[in-house]
């Protein structure tokens, strides 16, 4: 499994000949500068957390280029339907085998708004598990101590956690949260894109080492194997 950080909290999943695109919020990105662009990816799933811009602002467009299926919860997913996009509509507790391994949709303590101010229901995260690996992206969320149930559903390969504080957890709750769902292996996301979740990027490497823990902090562009 292969993971690309795309900015912010967007990621570009690579397992085996299926590509899955997380949050996309790229053409937006303050931070982006022309270092990836939208057009030249082509996945085959959309996962949507929840239903902030600095999650959606791509989805329609891609989704409508590439015929991308978009998973997310039932009021995301009929949100995209009513626009002619090809869904597959969640909720939290739930699980489906897809063809690139199984998603289950767990909680996440955050909101969830469109742009336009329609609902977007309740946020959430997912358990990705394949045959080798399993790794979990918990979107945009507080400390929960529901994470203390994911566990319970795999035994994590890596921990997609935000730390950037202000909108989210920050560095010392993801702490916390990388004990919580039992994984010493993290990468770090929902950083530095605005003035509210700066952060110290020696001082976060430093928390997590002294921890027990590896924390990953990538460069648009680069990416981690799991």
């Amino acid at each position: 499994m292969k993971i690309t950080f795309l900015g912010h909290a967007s990621l570009l999943l690579e397992i085996n000949d299926k590509v899955i695109l997380v949050d996309p919020f790229i053409s937006g990105n303050p931070k982006n500068n022309g270092k990836i662009d939208k057009d030249t990816l082509h996945p085959d799933y959309i996962l949507i957390t929840h239903a902030h811009q600095d999650h959606v602002l791509d989805v329609e467009d891609i989704a409508k280029r590439t015929k991308a299926t978009i998973v997310s919860n039932y009021e995301i997913a009929t949100h995209y339907e009513n626009k002619g996009l090809t869904v597959h509509p969640m909720n939290h507790g739930g699980s489906w085998a897809f063809d690139f391994g199984v998603v289950k949709y767990v909680n996440a303590i955050h909101t969830s708004t469109f742009a336009d101010g329609s609902n977007g229901g309740v946020p959430g995260g997912f358990v990705l598990s394949t045959k080798e690996k399993s790794i979990y992206i918990a979107g945009d969320t507080a400390l929960t101590m529901d994470m203390k149930l994911i566990p319970m559903f795999a035994k994590l390969d890596l921990a997609i956690l935000p730390i950037g504080d202000n909108f989210t957890m920050g560095v010392d709750d993801a702490i916390i949260a990388s004990n919580f769902v039992a994984c010493d292996t993290v990468l770090g996301y929902h950083f530095d894109t605005f003035g509210f979740i700066e952060i110290d990027h020696k001082l976060a490497i430093q928390k997590f080492k002294a921890a027990g823990k590896q924390l990953h902090l990538l460069d648009f562009g680069a990416t981690i194997t799991v």
